[in-house]
């Protein structure tokens, strides 16, 4: 019998998923990525993380975590398993949605809409590409890394950025976040890379420190006004090669599959497809 338990301690937790999520870190790049930064860069602000685990026979075959704001993230709990996870968190916490590959996610959104009557939408469709041969574009200006200086031009380009790729509204808040979270990830040696068509900064692209051997590239950033000069390409193909130089035997990064433009550039710099994911929010019950 499956045994689903939830933790209070996120060193706890890994000391228990490590070996399963290391196992394959292409296919769990967020956990991964999560875990290293709330463990070894925590943030103040941070809110708790929420963290399950299910074995049988006492072996691990599934885990999942959630670390606010962002979503339940599903990728080390096969389909089989989504009820079990369901069932435990189900009338004891609340979930704004979920991602993961679309299989997992897809069946763990039947299982909560059934115990909580919540509803859900499909909020993006994407992909998962991993970098095999790396081909640097021939585009005009240069890739630098961002410093303290660059934090508020960041934080409004991250601002924009999920008011076009995810909906969020824009407010003073959503910046002063961003730039909370700009400020950990310099700390934390991630590489933020700025395409600079002489000096004027046009393109971003932003990678964790490698970690497991693994470094996920996101967001890619280009302000309207810049488009359709292949500064997008160009940022991203310089932060898959700055984090190969610091360490990571794997770039990996997510696409919007509504978007056929960016999942082409990334081909044609050398990424290949992984696997499709999915996200989906969830809503009130009734409402």
């Amino acid at each position: 019998m499956a045994e689903v338990t939830k933790h209070d301690d996120l060193a706890e937790f890994w000391a228990r998923t490590k070996d399963f999520f290391n196992a394959d870190p292409v296919f769990h790049t967020i956990p991964i990525a999560a875990v290293d930064r709330w463990l070894n860069h925590p943030d103040p602000d941070d809110e708790p993380p929420l963290l399950v685990t299910v074995t049988e026979d006492d072996v691990l075959v599934a885990a999942a975590l959630r670390t606010p704001p962002w979503p339940l993230t599903l990728s080390g709990v096969p389909p089989q398993w989504a009820e079990a996870v369901a069932d435990l968190l189900a009338g004891d916490v609340e979930l704004p949605g979920v991602n993961g590959p679309r299989d997992s996610v897809e069946a763990f959104v039947v299982a909560w809409a059934a115990r909580t009557g919540c509803g859900a939408r499909e909020h993006m469709a994407m992909r998962l590409y991993v970098l095999k041969d790396l081909e640097l574009p021939d585009i005009p200006g240069r890739a630098r890394l961002a410093t303290v200086d660059d934090i508020a031009l960041l934080a409004r380009w991250r601002a924009e950025f999920g008011v076009e790729a995810t909906g969020q509204v824009r407010d003073e808040a959503a910046e002063e976040h961003a730039e909370r979270s700009l400020r950990v990830s310099l700390e934390a040696g991630y590489g933020n890379l700025i395409w600079c068509h002489g000096d004027t900064p046009v393109s971003w692209a932003a990678a964790n420190a490698p970690a497991s051997g693994m470094a996920r590239i996101g967001p890619v950033y280009t302000p309207p006004e810049h488009r359709r000069h292949g500064y997008g390409a160009a940022v991203t193909a310089a932060c898959a090669a700055w984090a190969r130089d610091n360490g990571a035997e794997h770039v990996v990064l997510y696409t919007d599959l509504a978007n056929p433009t960016s999942n082409s550039i990334y081909q044609r710099i050398g990424f290949r497809p992984l696997v499709d994911s999915a996200e989906f929010v969830f809503t009130p019950a009734g409402g």
